[in-house]
């Protein structure tokens, strides 16, 4: 066997177990049912923070069970008096904080003054928005802004150390998003809930991340905290520096890329992109920039890859110039092969000798597969990590983008244009058996897309034909006879 053949068969091979191993260890189960959004009953709140408490007489002290609100900006938060979260309602959430975090007490803080980490109770004082501690004189300032953050600043003129604790329940939707708790250092965490982990990090936030919303606290700059995932289905951090004050933000989202990125703080990390983060975001922003013109999202990813398409063009021209030109010379290449089948050293030699003088590659006709891979990929982490495509229906059977075709008819086109396009490119390859696995990876790659998000199948069908377009064009665009030179 040639080494332009081992070299062939070794791109298609990698490329076969790229899309397995994908596929095998890294795409999150698809069903054909998408968990129903339970819709929140909501109420219009003021736009002014306020705190709520029952009106007492008397010295201020603190009530077990309390309950406080801070409303405004279209969010309310309930905390208790030890400064345990209760509830958190944001009119721009599609579901409810409960159901998201599924705890009585979601997240609660925790002081050491010296004697070991406890709960502290706080009384509200006459001053709006202030809670104090008179143990340990501890006073406590919440303030909301414009965005629907809440901060809480906490000072006392007595140096403590701070744990936060986060309490959650193991949950995995049909949809296959599981429940888990995040944090941010320099990169993205996650922590299924109910696993073991530990560490010493810079932590800029973290939270409690379940189907496409997040619950996270954040502080204005990372802080060095030390932080335990727990098979109780916790997660805590704590301080290991006593200090006098400490200031945090609250937030309560449906994670959309765009209103999260306006949050800063790199709460758009939470939208887990991977490792092609870069092309992903890119991809998101071009099918929300179509979607503005036509608000169709299977459009919108038509458009973006006749897009891409026209501008890896050149790129691609070359490598279709160079599956012409390996079609020109297959005459005189079948002439060698005869010539010197007795001598495979010689027939190699004189076959890399015709490739050169006629500027052939025959490898070059993977260059597009090896040009959509990172595209591909990056597709599929926004189909199934992007909010705005959830429940985004193209047309006729197709009602979420972000689900698998129920009828696997993309599937079958997106298969019959690969076997069409493969038909049309020519290749040096003589031996049968490598012939039947070429022609059955259009099939396989079928297969695999069968349970893959419907967007990704309408991806890869459009932009295989309009790639047999383009090849086409180049093709005839040549001249039949004589070698192409680029």
């Amino acid at each position: 066997m040639g080494s332009e053949q081992r070299n062939a068969l070794v791109a298609v091979v990698l490329s076969g177990l790229i899309l397995f191993g994908w596929q095998y260890y890294f795409a999150p189960p698809k069903s054909d049912v998408i968990a129903p959004i339970e819709p929140v009953a909501k109420t219009e709140q003021s736009t002014p923070a306020t705190v709520s408490t029952p009106s007492t007489a008397g010295p201020i002290e603190p009530v077990a069970d309390e309950l406080f609100t801070v409303t405004g900006a279209g969010v309310s938060l309930t905390f208790d008096n030890t400064l345990t979260v209760k509830d958190f309602e944001n009119k721009q959430a599609a579901f409810n904080f409960k159901n998201t975090v599924d705890s009585q007490v979601p997240m609660r803080v925790e002081f050491d003054f010296g004697k070991g980490f406890e709960t502290l109770r706080f009384a509200k004082d006459p001053e709006l928005n202030v809670f104090k501690n008179a143990q340990y004189d501890v006073t406590v300032a919440t303030t909301l802004d414009d965005k629907g953050t809440i901060n809480f600043k906490i000072t006392s003129p007595q140096q403590f150390k701070y744990r936060f604790i986060y309490k959650s329940e193991i949950k995995k939707l049909e949809n296959g998003q599981e429940r888990v708790f995040a944090f941010y250092t320099d990169e993205l965490n996650r922590e299924l809930v109910g696993d073991e982990d530990s560490g010493d990090r810079g932590i800029k936030w973290a939270g409690i991340d379940f189907n496409y919303h997040l619950f996270a606290l954040y502080f204005e700059k990372q802080l060095p905290l030390i932080y335990k995932s727990s098979v109780d289905n916790t997660f805590s951090m704590h301080s290991n520096k006593a200090e006098n004050e400490i200031s945090y933000n609250l937030v309560f989202v449906k994670k959309e890329y765009n209103d999260l990125n306006a949050l800063g703080h790199n709460l758009n990390q939470s939208v887990d992109f991977g490792i092609w983060g870069f092309f992903a975001v890119w991809i998101l922003k071009g099918l929300q920039f179509f979607y503005k013109f036509i608000p169709n999202y299977g459009v919108s990813i038509i458009l973006l890859t006749l897009l891409i398409r026209i501008i890896t063009f050149p790129l691609q021209y070359k490598s279709f110039v160079s599956m012409k030109k390996l079609q020109l010379v297959q005459p005189e290449l079948t002439k060698i092969r005869e010539k010197f089948k007795d001598d495979p050293q010689r027939m190699q030699k004189e076959s890399m000798e015709l490739f050169r003088k006629s500027g052939a590659n025959p490898i070059g006709g993977c260059l597009p597969l090896l040009l959509q891979m990172p595209v591909f990929f990056a597709f599929y982490k926004v189909l199934y990590s992007a909010v705005e495509l959830v429940d985004a229906p193209f047309m006729l059977w197709i009602h979420d983008l972000s689900n698998k075709d129920p009828y696997y008819v993309l599937p079958v086109l997106m298969t019959g244009a690969m076997f069409l396009q493969q038909k049309l490119t020519p290749n040096t390859i003589t031996d049968p058996m490598q012939k039947k696995m070429m022609l059955f990876m259009p099939l396989v790659f079928g297969v695999i897309m069968k349970d893959l998000p419907s967007g990704l199948s309408l991806y890869i069908f459009v932009s295989t034909i309009f790639g047999i377009l383009q090849q086409m064009m180049v093709f005839n665009a040549k001249t039949k006879n004589t070698p192409v030179v680029v």
